[in-house]
């Protein structure tokens, strides 16, 4: 990946260098102080093709997530009738082992992603996804048992998640943060981050919704058990096509002059004194978002029930979980039409009161939409895509371009997305007590299934309130100047910042990028830039 030395605003690089830096630099003498040699590599990705390698590995994130659902149901199909006590706490492990390894992921690398790289988590996530994805795939209980079978599909979900959470912090930061590099046009960065990111994701649960359906077709009802493991094993293919693109990756620039590889010296109380707002507001953001996912599962649910007749067929009821989850695509696809133009801030705050408006509108209506199941499929299509219009497309961009500078970029994006997930976990396990409680446990007063969307929606607009006082908006190269602004915040309470990035640690390494800017140059053009 090419890097170019930094000019600062006040020079023109055409009269200056006469055209783009190659491997040498043509500097007048009154520049000579300040802007050093750089060799510069011209060669590997750049512009969207290296951010989409960066976070197109997401697309796992949707799938694998997304594939339990079907997987479920096949296997519910297959297994559960020969001892449905033991299939039920299958099911509930399954599922929240899944979320405790996604939330260990992102933790411990949110902090190696900025103590050792970004590619070093990319790298790790491609792998180990492949890896167990094959192995749940594969899975076996030994002698044929049900019960071993069972224990090996939620020991491999729960190894399968430390990828999926490692993916979040290494790959999307480091998506974010090649949206500021060369060759990327400056009124698309937040547009390519959500492309690269979110629309992943959301093609994910599409591709996962559709794959054992397609599977089905072609090996036909009688070898349910190959399609289950088939769709199990596709979630290896994507990490594996991206893994040679990743391992061509330098470190991105913010990376490479601002890090902070040295924890214990790392200062932890003037970053938070300065971000903990930030920090406070997007990890609450994300937990309510997390949250309140939970009760779209319950209209599902009804959708299905009322589309489809009694004694349907398996692919019938598979079918319809894609058209659902194709709702997730027009939401994601206009929101990052809209992302560069109000900004991540405002763009999310919007899509949260438009799914307030859709979510009040199927609580309140149910009455009559529950009769007019075309009406009542639009609406609820709506919901699902103001949701990925604002927060399923903003949420990742302001956890890794608002929330903190790139010394703790990794460790805030994971920490933030870790709450999340914890909100997706709680909600999975008390809507459905709530809403027996609201109900008085009569699972077909209108109460039961309209109270969860209540609350949802109600949360949605604290949401929209706490990102409105809480984070600051991003706009072009939004996080380079936070950098700079975050050198002079420490410098201004005596810390050194000379140690800071990794460039000065590696002059003249081959093939480095930037290798010889050195640390006085470095603060130099530091302070012309300011200037």
């Amino acid at each position: 990946m090419s890097q170019s030395v930094d000019t600062p605003p006040s020079y023109s690089p055409q009269k200056e260098d006469g055209g783009k830096l190659s491997t040498q630099v043509v500097a007048s003498d009154d520049l000579a102080a300040t802007t050093p040699t750089e060799p510069v590599k011209q060669q590997g990705l750049k512009g969207f093709a290296l951010i989409f390698a960066c976070g197109a590995a997401l697309f796992s994130d949707g799938y694998v997530n997304a594939i339990s659902g079907p997987v479920g149901t096949i296997l519910r199909r297959l297994y559960r009738a020969e001892n449905p006590a033991a299939f039920d706490r299958f099911k509930q492990l399954f599922s929240s082992l899944a979320f405790a390894g996604t939330v260990l992921g992102m933790l411990v690398f949110g902090v190696l992603s900025d103590k050792i790289g970004r590619k070093f988590g990319m790298i790790f996530a491609s792998l180990w996804l492949a890896l167990f994805s094959v192995l749940c795939a594969g899975a076996y209980g030994a002698g044929g048992s049900l019960g071993g079978l069972y224990a090996a599909l939620i020991a491999y979900r729960f190894l399968i998640g430390i990828a999926i959470g490692a993916e979040y912090p290494a790959g999307s930061v480091a998506a974010s943060e090649n949206t500021e590099g060369e060759g990327v046009n400056k009124k698309r960065q937040q547009m390519y981050f959500s492309l690269a990111t979110n629309t992943m994701i959301d093609v994910g649960f599409v591709i996962a919704a559709f794959m054992p359906l397609l599977l089905i077709w072609i090996c036909t009802m009688d070898h349910l058990r190959l399609v289950w493991r088939l769709s199990l094993g596709f979630g290896a293919v994507p990490p594996l096509i991206l893994l040679y693109f990743r391992t061509k990756m330098e470190e991105s620039k913010h990376y490479q002059k601002s890090a902070i590889t040295n924890f214990a010296k790392m200062p932890w109380w003037l970053i938070m004194k300065r971000y903990w707002v930030r920090l406070l507001a997007i990890s609450a953001a994300w937990f309510i978002y997390d949250f309140v996912t939970y009760p779209t599962g319950l209209y599902a649910d009804y959708i299905v029930e009322r589309v489809l007749p009694p004694g349907s067929s398996f692919q019938a009821n598979l079918g319809w979980g894609v058209v659902i989850n194709l709702f997730y695509i027009p939401g994601t696809l206009i929101g990052v039409l809209v992302n560069d133009r109000l900004g991540p801030k405002y763009t999310m705050i919007l899509g949260l009161l438009l799914q307030t408006a859709f979510g009040f509108g199927l609580s309140g209506g149910f009455s009559s939409l529950k009769n007019h199941i075309g009406g009542f499929v639009v609406l609820y299509g709506l919901f699902l895509s103001a949701g990925e219009f604002g927060p399923g497309n903003n949420l990742g961009l302001l956890a890794s371009k608002a929330a903190g500078p790139t010394a703790v970029r990794g460790t805030f994006y994971g920490i933030a997305a870790a709450i999340g997930k914890i909100g997706a976990f709680i909600g999975t396990y008390v809507y459905t007590p709530i809403s027996n409680s609201l109900s008085h446990g009569d699972e077909n007063a209108e109460i039961y299934t309209t109270g969860p969307f209540y609350i949802g929606s109600g949360l949605a607009v604290v949401s929209a309130l706490v990102i409105f006082f809480g984070v600051p908006n991003i706009g072009e190269d939004g996080m380079l100047k936070e950098d700079e602004e975050f050198r002079g915040y420490l410098e201004a309470n005596g810390y050194d910042t000379s140690a800071m990035g990794t460039l000065s640690h590696d002059v003249d390494a081959p093939g480095s990028v930037g290798a010889s800017q050195g640390n006085d140059s470095d603060s130099a053009q530091h302070v012309a830039a300011k200037a």
